[in-house]
C-alpha cells in the first residue's frame, strides 16, 4: 500500500530545498547550491522509499538508489544512477573546511558545478515523480 501523504511530505521538502539551491546559485554560494542539490535528491529518494513503505536512513545517494532497486524492485536508469553518484560527492566537502588542505569550501566550487548539480537534481526529481505516478496508477488498478 502506498503512503501518499508521506511521499508528498518528503517531496515538498525536496522541492523547497532545490528552490533554496537555486537561490544560493543566484547569490554566488556555489558550495551551498551543490550541497542543497544533494539534500534535494536525498529527500526525493527517501520520498519514494517512505511512500512505498520501505523507509531508509542515510545520506549516500548511491546507497539509497541501491535500496530502491533491492527493496522496490525498480530498474533505475543509468542516467539517474550517474546523477546520484555525481551529486553524492557533495555531502561533506561542500560544508567543512577540514575536507580541504587549506581554505574553505566556498573557494572550491564554481558556478558551472552548481548549475550541473541543480540540473542533475532536477532530473532525479522528475524521474521519481514519473515513477510515483506509475506506481499510483498500478495501485489503483
Amino acid at each position: 500500500m502506498l503512503d501518499v501523504s508521506e511521499y508528498d511530505r518528503w517531496m515538498r521538502s525536496a522541492k523547497r530545498t532545490l528552490e533554496s539551491a537555486i537561490n544560493d546559485l543566484n547569490g554566488g554560494f556555489n558550495n551551498w547550491a551543490c550541497f542543497k542539490a544533494h539534500q534535494a535528491v536525498e529527500m526525493t529518494l527517501k520520498a519514494l522509499l517512505w511512500g512505498c513503505g520501505k523507509p531508509r536512513m542515510g545520506h549516500s545517494l548511491v546507497k539509497l538508489v541501491s535500496y530502491i532497486i533491492s527493496d522496490l524492485g525498480v530498474e533505475v536508469p543509468d542516467l539517474i544512477r550517474e546523477n546520484c553518484s555525481r551529486i553524492s560527492k557533495y555531502y561533506t566537502i561542500t560544508r567543512y573546511p577540514n575536507a580541504w588542505e587549506s581554505g574553505a569550501p566556498e573557494e572550491y566550487f564554481t558556478r558551472s558545478e552548481a548549475e550541473e548539480a541543480i540540473r542533475r537534481a532536477k532530473s532525479v526529481i522528475e524521474w521519481v515523480e514519473s515513477l510515483w505516478r506509475e506506481l499510483l496508477r498500478s495501485a489503483r488498478g
